[in-house]
């Protein structure tokens, strides 16, 4: 029975620890299977970041693509137009079916115009959703970017539906042909279809997003980390100020030129049912050129509405190009700080030997004066060395405000950059020192502490040296000896 019980219990203990062993096994299967999975699903997670990154840079660089074309389209439609205009203006028996073709790839280009601009939206509402990890594109729907969009359409789909020309004949390009607005069906269709063409020009802000899409910030990566650590955010506004700041003149020379060849022909196209010479270009050129400049002779002026519309746009636009350019023209002959400094340095040196001079000057005239009174000569001659003396002092005056002056700005010129930088070279000497002595004082302490221990050794040791010699000294002798001695020490740890 021992035996038997012997052997149950050694079996009962070989299967407690296979099993044991199998559950180590089963948890150490366990833990590499968990660490097997968790680093599939961070590979996942690293090759899906790296596919949207991908998808990412595909998408804007198709964004950047789709803006080109639409910017291509657009400016094909306003040059058919024109070209259109300038056919019925100075051809009015041209075949229908040449008008017909341009009308017609008018249209087609408009087609093709709004179907870039719904494919671009369409890139950027998956480019939002990778963005920012989301499933559903609805959610991108906001309504501010329904309304952009219908409004993007609305200015796109404009565009003229008809044919303005006169029925009439003998046109030369000297004496072109009229446009006769009236009252009947005809001449309303030829006034809409002025306002479409005019309104076709609305098109061209598709111009700022090309050149936000296609600048050197938005394409460098520098610039969009940098930005983004700043909280920046890469808009047309900061585009116009990064190319104001590098090329200003550049960039205002091709703004006023474009602007003021689109506003003489919208204006021409606009004063065409007058009989006004503002409806001739070398006429419009002029008139557009003084409202642009806010001179305004009087000699000319437009007679339609359409016509007074784009001359008070341009004396706006006017104004702020000539705020713009008084800002560059005072930034390109403002000094820096090297050449201010520079300057005024020398100022104040060639006002010093000026001061100089004045005060010799106001000591010559003393001492002539001086003279003078000694000799008791003429009183004109004195006078005039008087009158000397007084301009001399004047002089020497007005020199030495000039200075004041000339020191006070330049102590207001201060640069903050330098001033922090020597602020915190002052702060980090002072922190230094006071690192310096604290650590003195702690040596010191120490120092004290290890004077007092030997104060007390030697009390100590002459105590038992006197009493070793005179064994007939009381031990209240004693005692008292070693208190003295411990209070000098003390006395002088303090």
């Amino acid at each position: 029975m021992e035996m038997t019980n012997r052997n149950i219990h050694g079996d009962l203990k070989v299967d407690c620890v296979n099993c044991d062993g199998l559950n180590n096994q089963k948890s150490n299967d366990l833990a590499e299977v968990s660490v097997s999975l968790t680093g599939k699903r961070t590979a996942l997670m690293e090759g899906h970041n790296l596919y949207r990154l991908r998808d990412r840079k595909l998408l804007v660089e198709e964004k950047r693509r789709l803006c080109a074309l639409s910017l291509g389209a657009a400016m094909l439609g306003i040059l058919l137009m024109i070209i259109q205009a300038e056919i019925c203006r100075y051809d009015p028996d041209s075949p229908y079916i040449a008008l017909l073709i341009i009308n017609s790839s008018i249209s087609l280009s408009t087609g093709c115009l709004l179907a870039l601009i719904i494919a671009f939206h369409y890139k950027d509402i998956r480019l939002f959703v990778i963005d920012h990890n989301q499933v559903d594109w609805r959610i991108a729907m906001t309504s501010h970017r329904i309304l952009v969009i219908s409004l993007e359409m609305l200015v796109c789909v404009i565009h003229p539906v008809g044919s303005y020309r006169e029925i009439g004949h003998n046109v030369t390009f000297s004496s072109p042909a009229k446009l006769r607005v009236s009252n009947e069906p005809g001449g309303v269709m030829m006034y809409i279809d002025l306002l479409l063409s005019v309104l076709m020009f609305l098109r061209l802000y598709l111009v700022h997003r090309a050149i936000l899409l296609h600048s050197k910030v938005l394409l460098s990566a520098s610039y969009r980390s940098i930005g983004s650590l700043n909280n920046i955010n890469f808009t047309f506004r900061f585009v116009l100020k990064v190319l104001l700041n590098e090329y200003p003149a550049r960039t205002l020379l091709v703004f006023i030129l474009f602007f003021w060849l689109t506003a003489s022909w919208m204006l021409t196209l606009c004063e065409r049912g007058t009989e006004e010479a503002t409806g001739h270009m070398n006429t419009a050129l002029w008139l557009i050129a003084i409202t642009f400049l806010t001179v305004g002779y009087g000699d000319v002026a437009p007679k339609s509405s359409c016509g007074k519309a784009v001359c008070l746009f341009t004396g706006v636009m006017g104004v702020a190009c000539t705020a713009m350019l008084v800002a560059v023209v005072n930034k390109t002959l403002a000094l820096n700080k090297g050449e201010k400094h520079v300057h005024f340095f020398m100022l104040d040196i060639q006002i010093s030997k000026r001061i100089r001079h004045a005060a010799a000057n106001v000591l010559r005239e003393c001492w002539l004066l001086h003279r003078a009174n000694l000799a008791k000569g003429n009183r004109g001659e004195h006078r005039r060395h008087q009158r000397g003396l007084l301009e001399a002092i004047r002089v020497f005056r007005n020199l030495r405000l000039k200075q004041r002056k000339l020191r006070d700005y330049v102590s207001e010129m201060v640069d903050l950059p330098k001033m922090q930088m020597i602020m915190c070279d002052l702060s980090a000497n002072w922190n230094n020192s006071y690192r310096e002595l604290e650590q003195r004082i702690l040596s010191m302490e120490q120092k004290l502490d290890e004077l007092s221990r030997c104060f007390q050794q030697t009390s100590e040791l002459l105590f038992h040296v006197l009493r070793h010699r005179n064994p007939d000294i009381s031990i209240y002798k004693g005692r008292e000896q070693m208190l003295s001695t411990r209070r000098c020490s003390r006395l002088l740890t303090c």
